[in-house]
């Protein structure tokens, strides 16, 4: 699943995803919270969810808040964070979620999937 409000973000990182045959089937969203009503209704159980952190309405830090409320099962489900942002709050934010396995600085490049724990 890839969560980002920019469409050329998206639209990069999704072929990018695709011509390295990192997933069969890639869910992109631009908002957030359809993100967070896919994933309650139980439409999409992802491995992996890319997730930008500054998007409007919602960020990535409260799309977590609400991703920890859910009531589905987490496990398994590994969240990276692929951002633009420098922010060293945000990174410092990342290391103490739970759910971010790894922040990742956009652009997301071939060598960076295969890396990817």
């Amino acid at each position: 699943m890839l969560v980002d409000d920019n469409y050329i973000d998206n639209f990069v990182t999704r072929r990018l995803l695709e011509s390295s045959k990192f997933a069969e089937n890639i869910i992109v969203t631009e908002s957030p919270t359809e993100a967070i009503s896919m994933l309650e209704s139980g439409v999409v159980k992802p491995n992996v969810i890319f997730l930008d952190i500054r998007m409007p309405l919602m960020s990535g830090f409260e799309f977590l808040d609400a991703f920890d409320k859910l009531a589905i099962d987490k496990t398994g489900i590994k969240v990276f964070l692929l951002s633009s942002s420098f922010d060293p709050t945000d990174i410092r934010r990342s290391s103490d979620n739970k759910y971010i396995t790894q922040f990742i600085h956009k652009p997301l490049t071939h060598k960076i999937l295969e890396e990817l724990p």
